[in-house]
């Protein structure tokens, strides 16, 4: 061997481990390579804004969300139940107060004066009252009632009579029939915001919805920025469609058009249009309201406006009460919170200044809390 042998054999040697480490790290890139020797993956491109997603992005093993189920609102009938449950845990002054009074041995002019008292403190209007009194002093003098139970029932009939159970109190649901064309029955809710408006327009839709019959709303109260909201909210419970303005302060008559031109184009039963409850001057409530009406009834006739009140406001909402019926034509009347008030007598009071009837009555915070109002139930209510 040469000097330079042991040379040439360290570099052949190197040659063949260089060649063997060559054939190697390729395969370990392979079909069995681990995570650390692949390389990473390269990240995805963002999607840009108005690229289309894919619909099933919900992660492995995770349920896509699920609408809640509608509602079943009870049905209105079994709701007149409570109305005299209700009314007697209020402690209206009309019916103790009342009956303890007429059933003394003997009746003075202190006791008519107490009797005459209660009967405004529970606001039924000096009127009604005065016409009241003087019925029960007659009746009492001829007859010479003293006995509970006939007192009782002398006292019921003079205040079903003032109250009146002769008034049409039935909503107007009927679809009319325009040229031909079978339209939706529209009815436009008035009052002042804080009585309950909105609640109680998503209220009356669950009563409709319960009697089977279909419902668009209008969210016309376009002044207050959650009314469409909340309306929105209640629909959407019960399966009811809201149509509603894309920005608030929007003319309240172009959104109560579309509303009913919606219900037309839908076939719908019912239209209920929902109004703002502005009361700052009595010039500027009749051009936004005359204006809804002029325009709704351009796709089918108005056929209800019902005025909500709150029936703990008494005497002090008469001024309201006032001018909306001057300006909205008011065909009916809802009370909410009677379940909360003594003042029972605002009923007789509301009926006798705007000469329409009390056709609803709220009797709690409940969904389906809103019910059809019946006198004999409602006297009933308040003797306790």
């Amino acid at each position: 061997m040469t000097d330079f042998s042991w040379l040439w054999i360290l570099l052949g040697v190197l040659v063949v481990a260089g060649a063997t480490t060559a054939l190697v790290v390729p395969r370990r890139r392979g079909r069995g390579a681990t995570t650390l020797d692949a390389p990473p993956p390269a990240a995805a491109p963002a999607p840009a804004d108005d690229a289309p997603t894919d619909v099933d992005v919900a992660p492995v093993g995770q349920d896509a969300a699920v609408a809640p189920p509608l509602e079943v609102p009870e049905p209105a009938a079994g709701r007149l139940v409570r109305l005299r449950d209700r009314l007697a845990r209020s402690g209206s002054p009309l019916g103790a107060r009342l009956l303890s009074v007429l059933s003394r041995d003997t009746l003075t002019e202190d006791d008519w004066d107490e009797i005459e008292e209660t009967l405004l403190l529970a606001d039924l209007g000096t009127g009604p009252a005065e016409e009241l009194l003087e019925a029960l002093r007659t009746r009492v003098r001829v007859l010479g009632v003293r006995e509970p139970a006939a007192v009782r029932e002398l006292l019921r009939e003079e205040l079903l009579r003032v109250v009146d159970p002769t008034l049409d109190r039935s909503l107007a649901l009927d679809r009319p029939v325009v040229d031909g064309v079978t339209k939706p029955a529209v009815m436009m809710v008035v009052g002042v915001n804080g009585t309950g408006k909105t609640t109680t327009v998503g209220k009356l839709a669950r009563v409709l919805v319960a009697e089977h019959r279909s419902v668009v709303l209008g969210a016309a109260d376009t002044f207050r920025a959650a009314a469409a909201d909340q309306l929105e909210t209640w629909g959407s419970r019960v399966g009811v469609p809201t149509v509603r303005s894309a920005k608030d302060g929007a003319d309240p008559a172009a959104v109560a058009f579309d509303a009913v031109r919606r219900g037309v184009t839908d076939d719908v039963d019912v239209v209920l249009v929902d109004t703002a409850g502005r009361l700052q001057n009595k010039a500027g409530l009749m051009d936004e309201l005359g204006k809804i009406t002029r325009v709704v009834t351009r796709e089918a006739p108005l056929g209800e406006v019902l005025l909500v009140l709150d029936a703990t406001t008494g005497q002090n909402g008469m001024q309201q009460a006032k001018v909306f019926g001057e300006v909205a034509g008011v065909t009916g009347i809802v009370l909410t919170k009677l379940d909360g008030t003594a003042k029972g007598g605002i009923v007789v009071a509301v009926q006798r200044r705007l000469g329409v009837p009390v056709k609803l009555v709220g009797l709690g915070e409940g969904p389906d809390d809103l019910a059809p109002f019946v006198p004999e139930q409602f006297v009933d209510g308040i003797l306790g």
